[in-house]
Order: C-alpha cells, then structure tokens, then sequence
C-alpha cells in the first residue's frame, strides 16, 4: 500500500537556504554538472566537435507551422524500377499493356519526374498533385496523370479575382 508523504522541501518553503547552510555551499541542481555548454570541453576542445556536428544540438532548428500537412512525393525511377513488384503485390493494376498506379493506396500525395531521363512505361497515375515535369514524361510514354487537386497559379487567381496584379486595374500613367 502506497503511503503519501509530504515532500521535504515543503518544510524549508520560507527559508532562504532550504536547509543548505551557506548559499554558496551547495548548487541546488542535484547532480548535473552545469547548463548550457557546461562540460563541453572548456580545456583542449575535448568535446566541443561532437556537439557542433550534431544537427539536433547545435544550429538552426526552422519552424513549421500547425496548419501545414506534410507532402509526401514519390520519383517516377521508383516506378520504373518496382512496377512488376507493385503489380504482383496487388498495389497496382495492368491491363493490356497500360498500368494503373493510385499513389493514395502507395501512401503518397504527389508525383515527380526530377531524376528520370525518359519514362518507359505506359502508366495511368492517379495523384493529389503532379510536377509538371512528371505530366510531361509520362505523356510521352504514351501515359496518363489524373490529378485530383490541381493548384491553380497565381496569375490565374489573379485574373479571375480582379486584384491588383490584373493588367486591367492598373491606372494608365500619363
């Protein structure tokens, strides 16, 4: 059976030295050597090139914002090399000759076409979003890109809301 017992700093709340003596006697910080870069090797730089190299521990960290969902892409050499594997594992669809791929299914939310040469395979993908690249190499193959979201560019909003980027609402300068 557990027994609640106070804590013993509850006894010294009050007092300036919390049962320590002198304040310069003791730390108050338990057994940790130090904050900060304390210990990282003040004589000799015993440790100070393990900690700079660390990305978790030194440097920049970014930020991200709550509201941004993480993207994640998939190459189109990742589908030239494992479409036998994708088609034997069900994960994929044939049909004389022309293969269907749903990313979703894969895990992915967009298509690239960075690394690829050319694009052998007749595909139908259906994606999120696509590069244009991608668009382009597969429909040279002889394939197809659905894109279920497509992201409109800036200048069409532009055009379509009337701001002030439309040619059309500048003043004539005289």
């Amino acid at each position: 059976m557990t027994t609640h017992r106070r804590k013993k700093v509850r006894k010294y709340r009050g007092s300036k030295t919390h049962g320590c003596g002198s304040m310069k006697k003791r730390r108050g910080a338990g057994h940790r050597g130090g904050r900060g870069n304390a210990g990282s090797g003040k004589r000799a730089d015993t440790n100070k090139p393990t900690t700079l190299k660390d990305p978790l521990y030194f440097g920049k960290h970014g930020f991200t914002p709550k509201n941004t969902t993480p993207v994640f892409a998939v190459d189109l050499r990742y589908f030239q090399q494992t479409l036998g594997k994708l088609v034997s594992r069900q994960l994929a669809s044939e049909k004389s000759g022309l293969y269907t791929v749903d990313l979703a299914k894969l895990g992915y939310h967009k298509l690239l076409g960075g690394t690829v040469g050319k694009f052998a395979q007749k595909v139908h993908f259906i994606a999120e979003y696509a590069s244009a690249g991608a668009i382009e190499k597969v429909q040279q193959a002889g394939g197809k890109v659905e894109v279920t979201h497509p992201v409109d560019d800036a200048s069409d909003d532009a055009e379509k809301t009337g701001k002030p980027g439309n040619k059309e609402n500048k003043k004539p300068t005289a």
